[in-house]
């Protein structure tokens, strides 16, 4: 610090804070107390402004400097804003106005993120009658330098019995957060650890509430009023010094102000903070702290609201006369409440409560009262509850009633599932670095109980057609329910997570006397969950050895539509842009031909020979009807191959040859229709074949930002490309627009037509994605297959990747026959069959030579 008779100069200032932040970064790394730091912090400002104030000679009366909001609180981390009032009378000289402007301008070039206001008592007090925020930022001022007179008078003025009365300030706060709570959600993968449900802003709207009731300088002060118990108060503190040392990394990783936990900064702050590597990254360790935290600061944050609004709005708190649902348990309207306090003195009672919700369609909340009562059983609890003969048979009563998952959605969110299940305590929080899985373990699988749920709601009966018809022609709903439970409570120790769920599935089913039947069968769910999905989306459910091979694992039509249910909550539960109308048209298609083979008896093998003839027939009766004879389409099918035929179905034959028949030039034929399924877009493509055409179409598709999720490549006898390809919007929306139908239609034709190939488009990785390395994967993939190999790419989803693949496949001489395309999160999962140049499988050789080239060619990218 320089003496005080030296002026500070902006980069003298930059220079101080400089220093001043390297030296709190230490002792951050020492680990000293984060309360002590950020204090040290604030102190830093404070002593820099009040230097800054004399310098500028700013007038010692009539003026004051006031500190509000997260510096007022004296809470400043590295980056954070300096919110400043200047208190100023009504008549404001103009030199005062002047030192006061020069003064903020030596801030604001010193590059420190300074945000105020310069308002009189009386405009500040209007102010913040009308602004709850500003109400809230003054509850927290603290003077810094100036006059102390004024800073008095605005002190009486919100000291007045006008200014925001205690029913007003709750409700605004409360309205404030559910607000805030409605347009993010603590689980995103980039969460905002300051404004997201459980996140700093949630402890800070307590104690503001507590504040302006009880007069309370801090949460401690919640304590002696009876409020807050001794044991709640350490855990609200261990909770908001875990996430203000998280903010602190973050500022030091970003650099700058920021409060969102962006992919960028994640692994740096995870190193800040001292993770190290493990059985699961230190990404992924220094996350599941945090959610486990805003879990906890969710619950605790509703059960003091509640309690807040039953002391200071007694006539808005329940007013419904209690209901007796038993001697230990209430109803009074939406909340279930005990009836006495020692009633969780027998564990199984703790069950009791959620078989009640189960039961009860009106209760939606427990009561704080009984939450606390609640919270304080759960940590008493040393074994878990399913140990006990008397709660397991509770438990086993919710799994099976019709409202059963509404309750288990109540004990996920208080803890209880975790207390009854030791497995399920070691996946709260687990979550998955990477973009395709956006939720933690538990939330996914609360989501995806969820998910089963609204099968049975005609109001999602159009988004699930097929499940809303299973669901209810399942024997037994709760094996689905139970099947979802523990299909990923392996994750993160390790291993196949689906093969370590399966026994710890069948040792649960023993545990609950579960049948032999039914425990097989939900353990059989859990090993295979991925299976339907996997096959759906990842190989050509139009061969009939796909689904021969898939039947076969199946076994039985009563498997097949439990695994369906769960596919289809599953697949909706991980992602929120997951499922879309073309995944749901595959895996209805898979569902359709499984059922059919299995009905019709895996013994009898599938007739090729009348399956093609059966497709030419119905589009031959298809084409009639349009004005075409069998003179005028038979010489064209001569062309095709009988793959041709057999791959594509009756009304895409129609479509094809009208098109081919309908062509009035040797020009390439580009057609765009509704897919069959009505979930996607065909592109269709008909020219002379040549090298370098599927990299070309890709390069195309890929400049015009569709999504391309199928691909049949097929070639004439004469040396005629037909190709086609299911694409979609990026939103996962069929390509209907006429101008964007066009716009693609009249690009792929220029190409088609140049002579030389379509050059691939370079792009940056976006921002999400530069923090995810993939190893390039090529898997050949077993197989009877005379007409090519079946490879399986898994490698970073970068764009223009399907242009890159083709080029390396011509380059090898190579022809594609068929793809699969498959984007998982930040991973392509992508399935072609390739043939050489003798229309046969790749020999060893080749595929070798295909697997160096391909992972050359994208690790040099």
């Amino acid at each position: 610090m320089k003496p005080d008779n030296t002026a500070l100069t902006p980069i003298d200032i930059r220079q101080q804070l400089q220093q001043q932040r390297e030296q709190l970064q230490q002792q951050f790394a020492q680990g000293d107390a984060i309360g002590v730091l950020l204090a040290e912090r604030s102190h830093q400002i404070d002593t820099l402004l009040q230097q800054l104030w004399q310098q500028h000679q700013v007038p010692p009366c009539q003026t004051a400097l006031i500190a509000v909001g997260g510096y007022g609180r004296g809470e400043l981390h590295p980056h954070s804003d300096i919110d400043l009032l200047v208190l100023t009378t009504e008549q404001c000289e103009q030199a005062t106005e002047e030192a006061i402007g020069t003064l903020l301008t030596t801030l604001w070039d010193s590059k420190l993120d300074v945000g105020h206001s310069v308002r009189s008592v009386e405009q500040t007090f209007e102010q913040a009658c009308g602004d709850v925020t500003i109400a809230t930022n003054l509850l927290e001022s603290r003077f810094l330098c100036g006059d102390i007179a004024l800073y008095q008078q605005l002190q009486q003025r919100l000291a007045s019995a006008d200014f925001w009365p205690i029913s007003e300030f709750y409700l605004a706060k409360r309205d404030e957060q559910r607000s805030r709570h409605a347009k993010s959600s603590g689980f995103d993968l980039e969460p905002n650890i300051k404004a997201c449900p459980g996140g700093l802003r949630d402890i800070q709207t307590i104690t503001w509430v507590a504040m302006r009731h009880f007069n309370a300088s801090c949460m401690a002060d919640l304590v002696s009023h009876g409020f807050l118990a001794r044991e709640e108060l350490e855990e609200l503190n261990t909770c908001r010094n875990f996430l203000w040392r998280l903010r602190f990394a973050l500022h030091s990783a970003a650099g700058r102000p920021e409060d969102r936990l962006l992919f960028d900064h994640q692994p740096k702050v995870a190193q800040l903070l001292g993770y190290t590597q493990g059985t699961q990254l230190p990404v992924e360790q220094m996350m599941k702290r945090y959610y486990r935290t805003i879990r906890a600061v969710r619950e605790l944050n509703q059960m003091l609201l509640q309690l807040f609004k039953g002391e200071m709005l007694p006539h808005l708190a329940n007013r419904d006369d209690p209901v007796n649902l038993d001697q230990d348990f209430c109803r009074m309207g939406r909340y279930i409440a005990v009836r006495h306090e020692g009633v969780f003195e027998q564990p199984d009672k703790i069950l009791t409560l959620f078989s009640h919700c189960a039961r009860n369609a009106e209760i939606e909340v427990v009561a704080a009262p009984t939450l606390r009562l609640l919270r304080n059983a759960r940590r008493r609890q040393k074994q878990p509850l399913s140990e006990r003969p008397e709660c397991r048979s509770q438990f086993m009563a919710i799994l099976r009633h019709a409202n059963g998952i509404k309750a288990l959605s109540l004990m996920h969110r208080h803890g209880i599932l975790g207390t009854y299940l030791k497995a399920w305590q070691q996946i709260v929080g687990q979550m998955q670095f990477d973009l395709f899985h956006a939720y933690t373990v538990d939330e996914h699988t609360h989501r995806l109980l969820q998910f089963i749920d609204r099968f049975a709601d005609p109001a999602h009966k159009e988004i699930f057609p097929l499940g809303s018809v299973l669901i209810d022609q399942l024997p037994k709903k709760g094996l689905l329910v139970l099947a979802a439970i523990f299909h990923d409570i392996a994750k993160g120790r390790g291993g196949d997570h689906s093969e370590l769920g399966a026994v710890d599935t069948l040792q649960f089913c023993q545990l609950h006397n579960l049948n032999d039947h039914d425990g097989r069968l939900v353990a059989w769910l859990v090993q295979n969950h991925l299976l339907m999905s996997v096959t759906a989306q990842r190989r050509d459910i139009n061969d009939p050895e796909v689904i021969q091979t898939f039947a076969e694992a199946v076994s039985d039509t009563t498997r097949l539509s439990y695994l369906y249910c769960l596919t289809v909550a599953d697949i909706c539960a991980t992602n929120d842009n997951l499922w879309n109308s073309w995944k749901g048209s595959l895996l209805r298609q898979l569902y359709q031909s499984t059922r059919g083979m299995l009905l019709n008896g895996l013994e009898k093998p599938v007739d090729t020979r009348a399956r093609i003839r059966e497709h030419q027939n119905k589009a031959l009766y298809q084409l009639s009807k349009l004005g075409f004879v069998e003179a005028d389409v038979t010489p064209l099918w001569h062309r095709f191959s009988a793959d041709y035929f057999l791959r594509f179905s009756p009304l895409q034959v129609c479509n094809h040859t009208q098109a081919l028949l309908e062509r009035k030039d040797e020009q390439p034929l580009v057609t765009m229709a509704e897919h069959e399924s009505s979930a996607g877009t065909e592109l269709f493509v008909y020219c002379r074949d040549r090298p370098g055409l599927f990299a070309t179409v890709m390069a195309v598709l890929d400049g015009k930002n569709v999504i391309v999720h199928d691909a049949q490549i097929f070639t004439s006898k004469d040396g005629y490309a037909l190709d086609s390809f299911v694409i979609l919007e990026q939103d996962g929306s069929r390509v209907v627009h006429p101008s964007r139908i066009n716009s693609i239609r009249n690009s792929l034709t220029r190409m088609l037509l140049s002579p030389t190939p379509a050059k691939v488009r370079q792009r940056p990785l976006p921002r999400r994605m530069r923090q995810f390395k993939v190893r390039t994967q090529v898997n050949f993939l077993p197989g009877k297959r005379k007409q090519g190999s079946m490879v399986e790419i898994i490698t970073l989803d970068s764009p223009g990747l399907l242009a890159r693949i083709g080029q390396v496949v011509d380059q090898c001489r190579f022809t594609i026959h068929s793809a699969k395309i498959t984007t998982v999160g930040e991973k392509a999962e992508d399935l072609f069959m390739l043939a050489n140049d003798d229309g046969l499988p790749l020999t060893p050789d080749q595929q070798n030579q295909f697997r160096d080239s391909l992972t050359q060619a994208l690790t040099t990218d």
